[in-house]
């Protein structure tokens, strides 16, 4: 049984800790919407390269943040092109997290992260979600797992690679996003002081969103 009033529920960690399959199948089990704030920044950062915006000129890709049609639900459509498969590449990481190290675009994407999520009933995933996007979420859930596994699990889901990565490539990349994604100024990667941590080395999908689901339930 589920909640009986619409929650905010946040989930972060890093890259490859399993935050999309299981905010996915939370949000399916809920009947909330599931939004993934980290295919927003993607979004952008392929929008800005599409109109050949140079990286460093964050003015202008804030206002690409700010003004674009943007839609993450089923499909990731932004300013009418679906890039749902075309920010799945390492190249798209790379410039991704180049973007979300823009204090102006991260400003711009968390008020419109905010007004998704403004009436509750919503799975929130991403880096800052439990922090700064809803620090008062009902529900905050922090997803790790061990750095080989999790470029295992990178390697393995040829929606993000193509197949085409090797493991080493990927376990490199992934470092370099931890570092970026940790060290920035502005909304880093840490943890909420009131979040279940859970490590999900090891563990089988169903478990991992058992225990998510056991601790909203406790908030129902």
């Amino acid at each position: 049984m589920g909640p009986q009033r619409p929650l905010v529920i946040a989930i972060d960690g890093p890259s490859g800790a399993g935050k999309g399959t299981i905010a996915r199948a939370v949000a399916r089990r809920l009947g909330y919407r599931h939004v993934d704030t980290g295919a927003m920044y993607r979004a952008v950062a392929w929008l800005a390269g599409e109109r050949h915006i140079p990286p460093s000129a964050e003015d202008a890709i804030a206002a690409l943040a700010e003004g674009a049609r943007l839609d993450v639900a089923d499909h990731v459509v932004i300013d009418g092109h679906d890039v749902t498969k075309a920010i799945r590449t390492p190249e798209m990481d790379r410039a991704a997290a180049t973007v979300a190290r823009m204090p102006s675009v991260r400003r711009a994407l968390v008020a419109r992260q905010r007004a998704l999520g403004a009436g509750g009933g919503i799975v929130m995933e991403g880096r800052d979600i439990g922090t700064v996007v809803f620090p008062g979420a009902d529900v905050k859930i922090y997803l790790d797992a061990d750095p080989a596994e999790r470029a295992r699990r990178r390697a393995s889901d040829p929606a993000h690679t193509g197949g085409q990565a090797a493991l080493a490539d990927l376990a490199t990349a992934m470092a370099d996003r931890d570092h970026s994604d940790a060290t920035r100024t502005t909304s880093p990667l840490v943890v909420a002081p009131d979040a279940i941590r859970v490590d999900t080395t090891g563990l089988p999908v169903d478990e991992v969103v058992q225990t998510v689901m056991q601790a909203i339930r406790a908030k129902g």
